[in-house]
Order: structure tokens, then C-alpha cells, then sequence
């Protein structure tokens, strides 16, 4: 049976989270959590894992543009490991940088205002990582779906 995965966008007030369909080939914007409560105990994250039998947890890791880990990867790395003592399923890192600035653009393109992408570019950032790792050929089940 497949089973979805999950991404998070973490930013230090917002984690934006995007939902794959159960066969692994399409993400979707999912919600925009609070980062303080969230990490206070990880209950909405452990209730999404459990609801929607999530196999994997895909965490976006904001890399330099030279693709190094400076302080604000560090950051993320640091509070998703936090988040996987919650849970028992693997959490794996990708590189999402510049995600948040292209989301902001496909919304811009939509017609959404400045007003209304507040709210929702972590979740779209999110769905935008997590699509790529779907995409990738080397992704959790090989890419391929099976």
C-alpha cells in the first residue's frame, strides 16, 4: 500500500506544510502552522503523521547559495530533529533554497496580493519542496512511484 509523505517548510514563526497524494506523484499545500506551539510538543505533526499514514517527513533546509549549511540551516537541522523525537518515521533534508522567493512569484503570477501570500507562501514553499523531492529520481521509493 503507498503511503504519503509530508513536507515542512520551517521558518521561525511559520511552518509551512504540504501534503503528497498516496502515490507519491503530486504535492498540495496543506496548512501554515504556528512554529512556537508546534515545536512545544509536535502534536499537530504527530496528528497529520497519524491521519494521513505518513511514511516519510521531508524537511526543507535553506542552503547558502554557494550550497553550504550557515546558521539558518543549522537552525532548521536543530528544530527538525527536535520534531523527529516526536515521531517514528524517517526525516530526510533537501535543499530548498530559494523555494520561499519562487513561491512568492507563482502567487504574485495568480493574482494573489501581498496581503494573502502572507498567509499562505510557507504552505506553497512547502508544496514546491516537496514536489521537487517527488520528482527527483532518487526519491524515497526510487522516484518511480512503486
Amino acid at each position: 500500500m503507498a503511503s504519503r509523505i509530508i513536507a515542512l517548510d520551517i521558518g521561525e514563526k511559520r511552518v509551512g506544510v504540504a501534503l503528497s497524494d498516496p502515490d507519491r506523484r503530486v504535492a498540495t499545500p496543506h496548512a501554515v502552522w504556528d512554529a512556537a506551539p508546534l515545536l512545544a510538543n509536535g502534536r499537530d505533526l504527530v496528528r497529520l503523521v497519524e491521519e494521513y499514514e505518513v511514511a516519510e517527513v521531508v524537511v526543507g533546509l535553506p542552503l547558502t547559495l554557494e550550497g553550504t549549511e550557515g546558521p539558518q540551516a543549522r537552525r532548521v537541522r536543530q528544530v527538525a530533529e527536535r520534531l523527529a523525537g516526536f515521531l517514528r518515521i524517517p526525516v530526510r533534508f533537501v535543499d530548498e533554497r530559494l523555494t520561499s522567493r519562487e513561491a512568492a512569484m507563482r502567487m504574485r503570477e495568480a493574482g494573489f496580493s501581498e496581503r494573502r501570500q502572507r498567509g499562505m507562501k510557507d504552505m506553497v514553499a512547502a508544496a514546491l519542496i516537496l514536489q521537487a523531492y517527488l520528482d527527483a529520481p532518487m526519491s524515497g521509493d526510487g522516484g518511480d512511484g512503486s
